[in-house]
């Protein structure tokens, strides 16, 4: 069958990896290059696209047909890209619910075909090591990749001309690089993966030789490039208080980006570099020193965007710091003095000391019983090699060994009322499978909607559609049929929905491809606004659930009251009446901005109307008995009943 080769598909750079002889390492290609960059040139409509470093090479004197940092659009929709990131110095469009595309010689490109170019390269590079066809791959992406952008990268694969045995989640691969198996059992240990483009926190444990992730939590649009972005800005208003104005002037913006992404890498091991742009336009040439501290004061906040997360996934997992063994470091921006600084503070890590740069925790976060900062394997490098190692996995190597991750967000569906009903809860470990039974709520439907929605908000509205579909069955009364609704989220993350008519056994089997039409940043956002709208949503889920009990008591009385008006007590009917009545106004004081009551309220009118319809249920009742035991010629005499009353 071949090798199954890992591959980890950056924002910045991309890397292949094998295991040979029990030993996971990342291949090189002819020029002894073990990192490829992600980017793709597009010489001319026939021509092939130069990949890797050639590509990155030409990137500052033809920049409107390189195209760099791709992994942000793959798998999103127009709607979703900010105008921010249709201004980069390649052509970038999408609209509403179309792709998005990059417009090159009079073609428009997808992120998957950039993608797959990059994926040809990696492949084209093991097969040479290898000596063999390559045609297996484990590809990993960030945990935060929603269902589209994990279909997208597998489609990528695919263009490249290779099976995707796995997709596994970037901070999860990360740890079996680290070795970790090889800890004591129930080790806990926080992934910290900061890259080019995406960022991730994990939170692991192993168990007896399987990774499981405990909670994960993550920003798919903040990495190195937002640092780069920050130094290219100072750089530009350095420049142009100086001399020409580069905005706008895409040969330009390339130069004095690529010069501050080379001067951000360089204060990681220096504390003080020089920036020269010679001849930057005409007889003009820049140059200034560019500090350690100046880098740390633009970029702080970005760093410190990410502590956020890292108490979240703690608080999802019920752990403290305290109850990390490891603090693991992934993502090239990692090598930053700052990022380190601020992790071990952040963790209350055991004593750390940058070796290179002489950055010391301070007391006030210092205490021994931390979690230790583990720094051993190249933080490039890192998620490769554990792809690697899941894909010897997958081989049928390492039989000691199981990887099991995680679902970031509930998923579940829309009921009657506008409520969503959870089926998988968020944080469930995958593959999994779970179902539930559901009927109708109106007489003589003929199909059942079944909206698939992914989000923790109470109400369908507030979260995100994820795809719909319809399964026909024949009419009946409300509450008769059946149909077995059934959410699989794969190993790869891919969610399948079948719906079945229990009766004839009728179904439909869906697997959504789609994204949802908000922005990568609504996705870190959803968490935030559940916790920040809990009790408003927990008050709308109480008020919607007492509205429809509510609305089929007040049909089932009036129709019972219409059967039997001409035997009820006068003053009974208006007891009646005035429970009726009750429950009515407080229906009405219902808010038509937020579609919400006072619940509370509405269940006291709502059992007193119980309470008061009792003997009227009671009657109804015994008249269906009476008629039902006539029918059958078991009730000789005509029984008398007294009319209701109270």
């Amino acid at each position: 069958m071949g090798k199954i080769v890992g591959i980890d598909l950056g924002t910045t750079n991309s890397l292949v990896a094998v295991v040979d002889s029990g030993i996971p390492y990342v291949i090189a290609d002819a020029q002894g290059q073990r990192l490829t960059p992600s980017v793709v040139h597009i010489p001319g409509p026939n021509a092939a696209p130069l990949v890797g470093h050639p590509a990155n090479r030409i990137r500052v004197l033809k920049p409107r047909e390189t195209v760099y940092s791709s992994k942000r659009f793959i798998g999103r929709r127009g709607s979703e890209v900010a105008r921010e990131e249709m201004l980069l110095t390649y052509p970038v469009a999408g609209t509403g619910a179309g792709p998005v595309t990059f417009g090159l010689h009079g073609r428009a490109w997808t992120p998957e075909e950039i993608a797959a170019e990059v994926l040809k390269k990696l492949k084209h590079d093991a097969e040479t090591a290898l000596g063999e066809s390559v045609t297996r791959a484990v590809i990993t992406v960030p945990a935060y990749f929603n269902d589209a952008q994990r279909n997208a990268t597998i489609k990528a694969g695919e263009l490249a001309g290779l099976t995707v045995e796995r997709i596994v989640n970037e901070p999860t691969a990360a740890a079996l690089a680290y070795g970790l198996d090889k800890l004591k059992d129930r080790a806990k240990i926080a992934v910290y993966d900061l890259g080019g483009g995406t960022f991730d926190l994990s939170i692991l444990e192993l168990n007896q030789g399987v990774f499981q992730v405990l909670s994960t939590h993550g920003d798919t649009r903040l990495g190195g490039d937002d640092l780069d972005k920050r130094v290219t800005d100072y750089l530009v208003e350095k420049i142009r208080s100086d001399g020409p104005d580069p905005a706008g002037d895409f040969a330009l913006l390339s130069r004095i980006r690529e010069a501050a992404e080379s001067a951000k890498i360089r204060l990681s091991t220096e504390t003080e570099v020089e920036i020269a742009l010679p001849f930057l336009q005409g007889d003009f040439s820049f140059r200034c020193s560019f500090t350690r501290p100046e880098l740390e004061q633009l970029t702080r906040d970005l760093i410190e965007r990410t502590r956020a997360h890292c108490l979240r996934a703690l608080a999802d997992a019920k752990l403290a710091s305290r109850d990390l063994d490891q603090v693991i470091l992934v993502g090239g921006q990692t090598r930053m003095p700052l990022v380190r600084q601020l992790v071990a503070q952040w963790f209350g890590c055991a004593e750390f000391t940058e070796q290179r740069g002489d950055v010391r925790v301070g007391d006030e976060f210092h205490h021994q019983s931390g979690p230790e900062l583990n720094t051993g394997v190249n933080p490039d490098e890192a998620v490769a090699l554990g792809a690697a190692i899941q894909g010897e996995i997958l081989s049928g190597g390492f039989r000691n060994l199981l990887l099991l991750d995680v679902t970031p967000l509930s998923l579940g569906i829309e009921t009657f009322g506008g409520l969503m009903n959870v089926i998988i809860p968020r944080n469930t470990t995958i593959p999994v499978k779970a179902g539930e039974m559901f009927t109708t709520a109106v007489d003589r439907q003929r199909s059942m909607l079944i909206h698939v929605l992914q989000g923790e908000r109470e109400r369908a509205a507030d979260n995100w559609s994820l795809g719909r579909f319809e399964l026909e069955f024949e009419p009946a009364p409300k509450a008769v049929p059946r149909v077995g609704v059934q959410f699989e989220i794969d190993a790869n993350g891919v969610l399948h929905v079948l719906a079945r008519d229990v009766k004839t056994g009728h179904e439909k089997l869906v697997q959504l491809k789609s994204a949802v039409d908000v922005s990568d940043a609504d996705v870190n956002r959803m968490i935030e606004e559940s916790v920040a709208n809990a009790f408003d949503d927990l008050r709308a889920r109480q008020w919607i659930e007492a509205k429809l009990k509510a609305g089929n008591n007040l049909i089932a009385t009036r129709r019972t009251m219409a059967d039997y008006d001409a035997e009820l007590d006068p003053e009974y009917r208006q007891q009646l009446h005035q429970a009726l009545e009750d429950v009515e106004s407080v229906l009405a004081r219902e808010n038509p901005k937020t579609k919400t009551g006072d619940p509370a309220l509405l269940k006291a009118a709502d059992a007193r109307l119980d309470e008061v319809s009792r003997p009227l249920a009671e009657h109804a009742m015994d008249r269906v008995m009476e008629a039902m035991l006539k029918k059958r010629g078991l009730l000789k005499e005509q029984p008398t009943t007294e009319s209701p009353r109270t």
